[in-house]
């Protein structure tokens, strides 16, 4: 090609919707040299059979901000770029034929009224009524957004890469990219087989490619093809054009009128995975085989649900590939593995409603060099490298296709591709009633059943409700142990980094907020901060010698974390960080009873004067060496015993044992988060994330100002938090108890005062302790306002459209003054 660059500021790879909106949005941010480059042609990967449902209403309020901007966009796309996309807002219709269906919808509806959407929540007769040929039989109500509507999705990709050609971007179709260059940590360039590019950023939007489009980069890109199924009949006569479009989860199927014709797709609960040994390199605008047998049950009860489809000819069957992720979230964000190097895939068949406003996160993510606002949701960051394994993503993308319409239960548990992550206490736990729970590849016990209810032939398995679940009266139990005698967590999964060379302490003194210049022994809780003053990490430091130090994280936020402290250690410093997470396992042992178990087992004095709170020492523990934390996320006294993991079956034996005359109990990852949350201790992903001010989440305790800087500087965020002091907080973290001791929380609760929503409730779970459940919520303010006109204002919680009465405390309900932790 005579006119192909040689150079460019970002190259695109991908020209479906979501590679066309990237580059649309970095021109409108002024970025005038991008090129966008297309194997095929535009569109021919997966955009062009989507279904082009745009609903708004996603998760969390962050996704759902960025759904709306794609409907907003779309509206006036037509106007800006000539070409029609047929988007209209005809709204949508989901139906429940559970009443646990309901109430989730309801959750959701309630949830919508945080966003300003237009919601309503039907009876069966008045989805009958909305939906005039709709089979209502089973039906127990329904929701209706009716700022959600249909578009042609090939249309918005091709009206976004008009726009971005209007504002000066490069579009080379039947153009494939065959390597990428990089140097010193940094994407340089690709090449491609019309020639190199050199490059400062490139962008992964390959769609079901993106994992193999990441190999050639060393990033993961966890994804994987799976079929998805859909027919659209002949044309119906005088049906209506202004149809919902029709979602019914519970028989996995959606509906949508096209042009006449009525389009039925099908999520079903076992998906089949395709592309396991590559994608064609012919594979252009292509469909795969049909599978009748395989769509028919969603067919018959799609023909109940809707009888006009009995006498209605089929016109097309169609089978076409689209990419799913591990957890059924898109990947966005700059990857970790390489700087300038980032992602926008895996968009798990709702690409279209999220494409417009992904795409201009990520621009604004690269402009910035940091994401917009909180995106942790999508965060490429959140996987782990595991999880990029080919033959996990094929198990796994057997469930989470049909995973979107299954009910969204809270707890819920993957079925598929378990067991890879394991504890050394693992097979000891199983033979005592745990029922494992999985966080980034890592199997945890989330509940025990006791000995006495498994001789009865209790199973540890979930019962999934939105009300208590059967482990319910368990985590009650374990609750109490931890809060009147002991409890003992395995916390093995732990991401735990060393920090060395001489130069390590003046880097942790510039990534952290807390003082790390402590002596050696000494455990400091921190926050690592961006330069606005959010919450990157939340974590502890342990300094274990003049020139070593233990981060100590949790699971979810490894490669996160592992990515921010090496991105953040200078090129001169004399520092290495070193991932030891599965060099040693951790017991919690947890609770009033803690010391005078562990005491007998050590010939290390536990008491409270030479073992202060917050300190860690190298001990002898039965026939083992350990290295005890006095810390607590349960807000107890206890130790976190940190031990080599082929010794921590027999530590674990040894406490078990000794356990038995101190009414030790076993506990799980629920018991963990009910006391954690009675003690208001923030839970990060939820409660705080980079866009929380670390003030405003009440954090300010753990943030030392005028500690000296350390060579390198000033610590991240210093300025901001001095500027905030200056001008006050215009919202504040308080801890809710709800007043009627039924009700649950989970998340996204809207929270009301003095009869106006006022923000949300960021984690909730029940505290057994306090009677009630208990949540962290977000409420706006006026700097001014001092704590007590704060609470004194009428609190209600809003669950499933219910007001609940709430107590508001900017003090943790449980042990204000953190007394039990230090006795």
């Amino acid at each position: 090609m005579s006119n192909f660059p040689d150079h460019a500021r970002a190259v695109v790879i991908g020209g479906g919707v979501i590679g066309c909106s990237v580059a649309f949005h970095l021109a409108k941010l002024g970025w005038t040299d991008v090129v966008l480059l297309e194997r095929k042609q535009l569109t021919s990967g997966t955009t062009w059979h989507a279904a082009g449902l745009i609903g708004q209403l996603r998760a969390t309020q962050n996704m759902t901000r960025l759904a709306k901007y794609s409907s907003d966009l779309y509206l006036g796309l037509e106007a800006e770029t000539g070409i029609a996309t047929g988007y209209k807002q005809n709204g949508s219709l989901a139906l429940a034929l559970t009443g646990e269906r309901l109430e989730e919808l309801k959750r959701g509806a309630s949830m919508a009224k945080m966003f300003d959407l237009e919601v309503q929540v039907l009876t069966a007769a008045e989805c009958r009524e909305m939906y005039p040929m709709l089979e209502a039989d089973g039906v127990e109500g329904g929701v209706f957004l009716a700022k959600d509507g249909q578009a042609d999705p090939a249309n918005i990709a091709l009206a976004l890469a008009k726009g971005a050609r209007m504002a000066g971007v490069k579009i080379f179709e039947n153009t494939k990219v065959t390597a990428i260059h990089q140097a010193d940590g940094r994407v340089t360039g690709v090449k491609t087989d019309q020639g190199d590019i050199q490059a400062d950023c490139v962008v992964n939007c390959a769609g079901m490619w993106g994992r193999e489009v990441g190999a050639m980069a060393g990033v993961n890109v966890p994804l994987h093809a799976c079929e998805h199924f859909y027919i659209l009949t002949e044309a119906i006569a005088d049906l209506p054009r202004d149809l919902p479009v029709l979602r019914v989860p519970d028989e996995c199927a959606y509906y949508k009128e096209d042009a006449g014709k009525l389009l039925v797709g099908a999520f079903e609960p076992t998906a089949k995975p395709w592309g396991m040994d590559g994608i064609s390199e012919d594979f252009c605008f292509d469909q795969l085989p049909e599978d009748i047998e395989h769509f028919e049950p969603i067919l018959e009860a799609a023909v109940r649900r809707l009888p006009i489809l009995e006498t209605a000819g089929i016109h097309t069957f169609f089978n076409g590939p689209e990419s799913f992720t591990p957890d059924d979230r898109y990947l966005l964000g700059e990857a970790p593995e390489l700087a300038n190097f980032y992602v926008a895939a895996g968009f798990n068949s709702i690409g279209i409603q999220s494409a417009g406003g992904a795409g201009k996160a990520l621009a604004e993510w690269m402009e910035a060099g940091e994401p917009p606002f909180d995106l942790w949701d999508v965060d490429i960051r959140r996987m782990q490298p595991v999880q990029g394994n080919r033959t996990y993503l094929f198990e796994r993308s057997k469930e989470t296709l049909g995973l979107l319409y299954a009910d969204h239960f809270p707890f819920r548990q993957y079925a598929s591709a378990r067991g890879i992550r394991q504890s050394p206490l693992h097979e000891r736990l199983a033979a005592r009633g745990a029922c494992f729970g999985e966080v980034a590849g890592w199997e945890r016990p989330n509940w025990f059943v006791p000995a006495e209810d498994r001789a009865r032939g209790v199973k540890p398995e979930y019962r999934y409700s939105w009300k208590r679940q059967n482990w319910f009266d368990y985590a009650a139990a374990e609750h109490r142990a931890v809060r009147q005698a002991v409890g003992l967590f395995d916390m093995t999964s732990f991401a735990k980094f060393r920090v060395e060379g001489r130069d390590a302490e003046a880097v942790l003194q510039r990534i952290s907020a807390n003082d790390i210049a402590v002596a050696p022994g000494r455990i400091v809780y921190t926050q690592w901060l961006n330069g606005r003053g959010g919450i990157e990490a939340d974590l502890t430091v342990t300094r274990l010698t003049e020139t070593a130090f233990l981060v100590v994280t949790a699971p979810a936020s490894a490669v996160r974390d592992l990515a921010w402290l090496r991105r953040h250690i200078p090129d001169d410093a004399h520092c290495i960080a070193t991932d030891v997470t599965g060099a040693e396992a951790v017991i919690c042992v947890m609770g009033p009873n803690a010391r005078r178990l562990l005491q007998p087992l050590t010939g290390t004095d536990l008491s409270n004067e030479a073992f202060p709170f917050g300190t860690a020492k190298d001990i002898e523990l039965g026939m083992a060496l350990v290295r005890a934390h006095r810390i607590s996320y349960v807000g107890e006294l206890g130790w976190e015993l940190y031990v080599s993991s082929d010794m921590a079956r027999h530590v674990f034996d040894t406490v078990v044992e000794a356990g038995e005359g101190h009414d030790l109990h076993l506990c799980g990852m629920h018991t963990l988060d009910s006391c954690r949350i009675e003690k208001a201790f923030r839970h990060f992903g939820h409660d705080i994330s980079d866009e929380d001010h670390v003030l405003e989440a009440g954090l300010g305790f753990a943030v030392k100002v005028d500690k000296a800087a350390s060579r390198f500087g000033d610590f991240f965020g210093r300025d901001a938090v001095m500027s905030r002091k200056q001008q006050g907080l215009s919202r504040r973290l308080i801890q809710f108890r709800l007043s009627d001791p039924e009700p649950l929380l989970y998340h996204n609760e809207p929270i009301w005062r003095d009869g106006r929503i006022a923000g949300y409730v960021a984690s909730g779970n029940y505290g057994h302790h306090l009677g009630a459940a208990i949540g962290l919520g977000y409420v706006a303010c006026d700097a001014s306002e001092k704590a007590a006109e704060i609470l004194g204002s009428r609190y209600e919680i809003e669950i499933a459209g219910d007001r609940v009465v709430a107590e508001a405390s900017l003090k943790p309900l449980y042990d204000p003054k953190s007394d039990r932790m230090r006795m």
